[in-house]
This record gives structure tokens, sequence and C-alpha cells, in this order.
């Protein structure tokens, strides 16, 4: 079942700060990182999509939770960003993935809304065993570009830092769903990946950067990295320190991350009733009463 205990929050900034002084992060790193692939156009997903803000908060710092739209043809958003970070799932897992599938550090993909006590088992599984993370700091300022995110600091005397890479997520919250889209749920959807950077620490150099309007390194990814996207009314930037896609590939490294740290601009408004719907959402799924969606080809 989903935990419903409190937890130390995660840092959220209420949209009603304008963001003109940069505002830094706590220095961390053990939010583990769940990652769903989900659709638009699938029923399940949009069953079970808006209860999963409240989930995120439920968990506090624990989680970092993002949403993966695909670039599958049929999907309202099935922005660039979004794909990149599937393919790279997909290094592991293949590119068959159903809508909706979980991810907790990329480990054992859970399809469906029935999966989630499975989630929730995985995310408290890692929590036990892992043993050390990277901590991270970055701040974040509204500039006359846009939003700035700046790498302040990471930190980690145990983990290896060749072949390891500084990660950029930009998360848009309460995303539109345009008119005349295929469309099964609410008109809007959360935690959508729409930008992602990435820099090799062992070379200093930006390797991916999709959907912003400015990246930049001087110094080096750990020291002044940085990321500047168009402003929005509400979003979440995450930054994870992660193996390299070639490590992945030629070193069959994880697909998990060192250390991750979610800072989130936007409001805060939980039902109470959200975490007895999702319960209610997990037995139906149990006894069958909700289908998987197969992604469409």
């Amino acid at each position: 079942m989903v935990s419903c205990s409190a937890f130390v929050q995660a840092q959220v900034i209420d949209p009603s700060n304008t963001l003109v002084n940069p505002i830094a992060t706590e220095s961390m790193g053990r939010s583990l990182l769940v990652e769903e692939v989900t659709t638009t156009w699938c029923p399940t997903c949009a069953q079970i999509d808006p209860y999963l803000k409240g989930v995120a908060d439920s968990h506090g710092s624990r989680i970092a939770m993002v949403a993966y739209h695909p670039s599958d043809g049929e999907d309202a958003f099935q922005p660039p960003a979004a794909q990149h970070r599937i393919n790279r799932l997909g290094l592991h897992h293949g590119n068959a993935i159903p809508s909706p599938t979980f991810f907790v550090e990329g480990k054992n993909p859970r399809s469906g809304t029935e999966a989630w006590s499975d989630v929730q088992r995985d995310i408290l599984d890692l929590e036990l065993t892992r043993q050390d993370s990277t901590l991270l700091q970055f701040e974040v300022l509204r500039t006359a570009e846009g939003i700035t995110a700046r790498v302040l600091s990471i930190a980690n005397m145990s983990a290896e830092l060749e072949n390891t890479q500084l990660t950029f997520l930009v998360l848009e919250h309460e995303k539109i769903v345009q008119a005349g889209v295929v469309n099964a749920g609410e008109s809007t959807r959360d935690r959508v990946v729409v930008a992602t950077a990435e820099c090799d620490i062992n070379t200093s150099t930006v390797t991916t950067q999709i959907g912003l309007l400015g990246v930049g390194v001087d110094k080096g990814c750990n020291i002044d990295f940085e990321i500047t996207f168009e402003d929005m009314d509400e979003f979440s930037i995450i930054l994870i320190h992660e193996n390299t896609e070639d490590a992945i590939v030629n070193s069959e490294a994880s697909l998990g991350t060192y250390g991750a740290v979610e800072f989130a601009y936007r409001s805060r408004d939980i039902p109470e009733s959200w975490s007895l719907a999702s319960m209610i959402l997990i037995i139906a799924a149990g006894a069958g009463l909700i289908a998987i969606w197969p992604r469409k080809n």
C-alpha cells in the first residue's frame, strides 16, 4: 500500500516567490529517482497519474518522481527530452516499454496500477541497501532570459566520478493537453519532463542539451554547470549524478543514480482523499478491473 507517513519534504517554493534572488537547494542526494513512462492516450495512466503528485509529496525528499511522454506519434506532448530518457532506460530494458511503467533507480520495470505495491517495495529495499550518496547542491534564479539553474557543489568521497555525469531534468507541472489530441484523462498532466542537459564530469563537456534556451560550463561540471530554460508557471528541476551512456553500454554500468536532489516551484494543495483514492485504485487493479495498455507503435 501507499505509505501516508510524514517525511522530510523536498524543497518546494510557492509560485508567489519571484525568484529574482537566487534560491539554493539544501546539500542533499539521497532521493531515489522514480521514472514513469506514461501517455496521454492511455486510460490506465489517466486513472493513476492524478494521484502520483500526492504520492510524491507523501514520500517527501525520499523520492524524485518524473514522467516521460514518448515520441510515439499519439501522445499529446512527445518532448524529445523525454524520449532521450526513455532510450536510456531501453539500454537495459529494450524499447517495448508499455504505459504506464515505473522504474525505481532504473531497475525492475513495474507495469500497470496493480504494480504500485511492488514500486513501494522497491523504494524501501533500495533505501535499506543504499550505503552512500552524492551530496548535490544547485541554485535557481529568474532572469530576463528565463529560469537559470546552476550547480553549486558536488561531494562524494566514495563514488568514482570517472564515467559519470551530472544531469539536469526540467519538469513542467500541470501541463495543458491541447484540444484535438487523443486524451484519455484530465485537461493537464503533471511532472512532464520537457528538457534535459548532461555534463560529462571527466571531460567537463556538455554532451546533451534538449529543450533548453542555453547550457554552459566553464570551470567544471561539478563547479558551475548551468542551464537556462523558458519560464513557466510551475516547474521542478532535478539534478542527478549518474553513469554516462557510454559506461552503461560498454561496461553494463547501472541505470541508477549516485545522488539526486529536487527543487520544486509549484503550489501545494493535496486533497485529504488522495490516499484513499489511490488505495481504491490499487485494489481495483489487483482485482483485474483496470487494464494495462501497451504503447502504440
